[in-house]
């Protein structure tokens, strides 16, 4: 991202913060004729694909779409309402790229109306997208032709049948300029502009906001991990948004050992408990937030958690910082995870096999470079060998992980998550972190 494109994101963060800590409640528009998106979506491909395709080395990207089984990355190239089979194709030329929709009739009227192509092409219905493909790709003489084809499941929209048809129709010379598009798709989603982070951050207040609402329903002995996690579902759904991922597996609220990505349960949340909760909202049916905010139970007597719940929160705080004074561009994730585990081997944290973060935007587990790798390497590899870019955002933990029991077979863990944005300089979060456990107390 060129750095003029987060200026202003940072000018106006301040006041950002400061006009959501006296608003009570921010709520998301469901009228989509203020869902900012379509506008947002232009902008994308204008400033940014350009530059993902540039840097993955592609002169054309081939997407195709169709109704019921559509790709993944539908939404970003304006294929969301494709009926029959449409092909949208980009075509990098200098610094810019020039957009072609074909589409069936009906459709296409559609995609002349949202605008969002350079060019849309209208074919008959029940006629074959590919012989004005191929006079596209003959026109703009393309060299190297992204497809949507990879082992990473955004990138890898095209079906085993729709392949067999396109390199059939297209001609074994074309078919040889076939690469598969995930550099691309990498490059260009894991980038966000500042209009986007903007709104991920109010995002990101108003899922910490729920959260800590929850934390003052909870009676110990009574309020169970399904009750809260039942009141932040109501929240949600009168704030008119969206779940971030599985709706059963959102939140998380956990008052018992780890249980990784799961359910709610009935627990029943006890005196002495320190309770997680993993919650993400979706808004405006586009971006999403990943954030965890951790509370400690008081036992009857106590005013502030004991002196060993307190080590444990400050290794884990003190975890999450070091994630993100490392965080920088041109740091490559792996190290990122590595300072982090650095820290809790020096502090006697058990090991954790999940991850320290990972991009977050359009899914939770956004595409990017995986803040992971050194739980099982100790070279970066796959995607935590990717570098770290001005515009990505992460959802990233501060870990500190011990045995509940003697046994040793069952683990507590802190995770704190944060959000944050990576700057030309170095990385800032999206809203304050979470510096002190949530209190509850004994009612």
């Amino acid at each position: 991202m060129q750095p003029n494109l987060l200026n202003n994101y940072f000018i106006s963060i301040i006041f950002l913060f400061l006009s959501f800590s006296s608003a009570h409640s921010q709520e998301f528009s469901s009228d989509q004729s203020d869902n900012p998106w379509p506008e947002i979506r232009k902008e994308r491909i204008t400033k940014l694909l350009p530059i993902a395709m540039k840097e993955a080395g592609i002169d054309s990207w081939l997407v195709i779409c169709r109704e019921n089984d559509n790709d993944p990355l539908a939404m970003h190239v304006g294929g969301e309402n494709a009926g029959g089979t449409a092909a949208f194709l980009f075509f990098l030329r200098d610094d810019k790229v020039h957009s072609v929709a074909i589409s069936p009739s009906g459709e296409a009227r559609a995609l002349k109306d949202v605008g969002l192509q350079n060019e849309v092409i209208e074919i008959e219905r029940g006629s074959s997208v590919w012989k004005e493909v191929k006079k596209l790709i003959d026109k703009y003489n393309s060299v190297k032709i992204g497809i949507n084809s990879s082992e990473r499941n955004l990138s890898d929209g095209l079906s085993y049948t729709q392949r067999i048809e396109m390199e059939r129709e297209l001609g074994p010379e074309i078919s040889a300029k076939f690469v598969s598009s995930d550099p691309v798709v990498v490059n260009w989603l894991s980038v966000k502009l500042p209009s986007e982070i903007e709104i991920m951050t109010k995002a990101a207040v108003l899922t910490e906001q729920i959260q800590i609402e929850a934390y003052k329903t909870i009676v110990p002995g009574k309020t169970t991990d399904a009750d809260v996690a039942r009141y932040i579902k109501k929240r949600m759904k009168e704030f008119g948004v969206e779940d971030a991922w599985q709706p059963d597996q959102n939140p998380n609220v956990n008052s018992d050992i780890d249980r990784g990505h799961s359910h709610s349960t009935d627990k029943v949340i006890q005196p002495g408990d320190i309770i997680q909760t993993d919650h993400g909202i979706k808004v405006y049916g586009v971006w999403v937030t990943d954030i965890q905010r951790f509370a400690y139970v008081l036992k009857p007597g106590e005013i502030v958690p004991p002196p060993d719940v307190k080590m444990k929160w400050e290794n884990a705080k003190r975890g999450s910082r070091i994630v993100v004074e490392t965080m920088k561009p041109g740091i490559e994730g792996f190290y990122v995870d590595k300072a982090q585990r650095d820290w809790m081997k020096q502090q006697g944290s058990l090991p954790v096999m999940w991850s320290t973060g990972h991009p977050v935007g359009y899914v939770a587990h956004d595409v990017g470079p995986s803040l992971g790798g050194a739980q099982r390497s100790n070279q970066p590899f796959g995607s935590s060998a990717l570098k770290l870019k001005p515009g990505q955002v992460f959802a990233y933990d501060g870990f500190f992980c011990w045995y509940i029991d003697d046994s040793k077979t069952a683990t507590k863990t802190i995770s704190v998550e944060e959000m944050a944005v990576i700057t030309e300089t170095g990385a800032e979060y999206l809203i304050p972190p979470q510096e002190e456990l949530i209190l509850v107390p004994v009612k």
